[in-house]
């Protein structure tokens, strides 16, 4: 018999359903003030779905996109719960109105718009001209060094790489 989807999970379940030791779970407790299991009599865990989904998001962020902790940590702070759980879902428009919310919030207090700020993260190293697909001798398409993408040609790209970090993650499960 299957739970309902708004069911209380223990560790034991979490654990199982995101693939990850008991141990990790109760040691992501430590670090994110976050995540806070109902604790009963006897010390035993259950978690609320939003916690469950705060943890996906996590451990997205940690094994998918090669976040530390700190920088999951300062995610958290500086964009909250639900832009962690929606990159973990793979919700592009939630992540998207997510930061126009906060594009909005900084302009109306007079700071700077951030829009040139990656809110996901920055690659740690520049892809070379072989990850395009391209020789020397080829011109390197419409964005040129210097130019940015437009907001939206963003967003496609990091659908597309939700997309594929998806397909990852079940390749990895066939395994």
């Amino acid at each position: 018999m299957e739970k309902s989807a708004d069911a209380f999970r223990t560790i034991s379940e979490v654990a199982e359903e995101l693939d990850l030791p008991q141990h990790v779970l109760r040691f992501w407790e430590t670090r994110f003030a976050q995540i806070k299991p109902m604790k009963r009599g006897g010390g035993r865990r259950y978690y609320r779905p939003q916690d469950v989904e705060l943890i996906k998001g996590i451990r997205h962020m940690l094994y998918d996109q090669g976040y530390t902790i700190k920088g999951v940590q300062k995610l958290l702070r500086e964009n909250g719960n639900q832009f962690v759980i929606a990159i973990g879902r793979g919700d592009v428009a939630a992540v998207e109105a997510i930061a126009a919310q906060k594009i909005a919030e900084a302009e109306a207090k007079g700071e700077k718009s951030g829009d040139e700020e990656m809110l996901v993260g920055t690659p740690k190293v520049k892809p070379n001209r072989r990850f395009f697909g391209l020789s020397r001798g080829e011109e390197e398409g419409p964005v040129k060094d210097g130019e940015k993408l437009t907001r939206e040609n963003r967003a496609l790209l990091q659908e597309t790489l939700f997309d594929l970090l998806e397909c990852k993650r079940l390749l990895d499960q066939v395994r």
